[in-house]
């Protein structure tokens, strides 16, 4: 996606892409981190920034997902949680139509980047503290991350000790970062977990003015990519899921099985 500024069209954009998805003979759609506000101008984005029972993307893609039969993970809405505070939070939706999972984000994307940008996350949002797994037949387990939390490795391996079939890590990596470290972040962590990877990610120029890096990913366990969607428009790509892939990986190379905890280290 290209999100914008405009909560609706964002609903509209993600609502026909589940109806694509479903006639497509897809199961389950995936949509990036802020699929449904993207505005770093925080006064502007404050009056679209809800409680989830108030938040019309989360209601119209729960009501997508109900009539065409589809799940839906998304990625992640800005939501205002209980004690006022905003949250970046993931949605996990059912073919009913029923939330089975949220997730908040737990890592705050706070960085100085040589290019001059500056983001302050935790200026805004406040961190999540839970992992959170679901299990979602017929895909499996799935794990729940979203964008800066690639970039620590101890949330994938509680995830991997769960032993999720596929990790969601939906984003909105800026370009200099996504060049440098999209593709190689994503394949470590597929590969640790033994697990499929399913990467939607923000692309392009939005109304806000960021840039977004894209190339939506979906990695095997193996490490191997098997849907890369480029860096230049936003679109839908299709990419199946195959469990036996999982377990002979697994079988292969035994890494969560072989796993031992390390023991901290003391000063000498």
């Amino acid at each position: 996606m290209t999100s914008g500024i405009d909560p609706a069209e964002n609903a509209d954009v993600i609502v026909d892409a589940v109806r694509q998805a479903a006639a497509g003979g897809a199961q389950m759609l995936f949509t990036p981190e802020m699929c449904g506000l993207i505005d770093r101008d925080r006064k502007r984005a404050a009056a679209s920034i809800v409680p989830p029972a108030e938040n019309p993307v989360l209601q119209a893609v729960r009501n997508a997902a109900a009539q065409n039969g589809m799940e839906v993970a998304l990625g992640s809405l800005a939501v205002e949680r209980e004690d006022g505070r905003w949250a970046n939070r993931a949605f996990v939706i059912d073919r009913l139509g029923d939330i089975a999972a949220t997730y908040d984000k737990m890592h705050m994307f706070d960085v100085e980047l040589s290019t001059g940008e500056s983001w302050r996350e935790s200026a805004a949002y406040a961190a999540g503290d839970e992992v959170v797994s679901v299990d979602l037949p017929p895909l499996g387990r799935l794990g729940l991350t979203i964008c800066y939390d690639i970039r620590f490795p101890a949330l994938f391996e509680q995830l991997g000790r769960r032993a999720c079939d596929v990790i969601a890590i939906p984003a909105a990596f800026t370009r200099p970062t996504g060049a440098a470290h999209w593709h190689i972040l994503q394949r470590a962590r597929a590969i640790e977990a033994s697990a499929f990877v399913v990467a939607a990610a923000q692309v392009g120029v939005h109304q806000d003015g960021r840039e977004t890096y894209g190339h939506s990913l979906v990695i095997d366990p193996w490490g191997e990519v098997l849907l890369d969607m480029g860096g230049e428009e936003a679109g839908l790509g299709f990419a199946d899921i195959d469990h036996d892939r999982i377990a002979q990986v697994r079988r292969q190379l035994p890494s969560l099985a072989n796993r031992r905890d390390i023991p901290k280290s003391t000063a000498q």
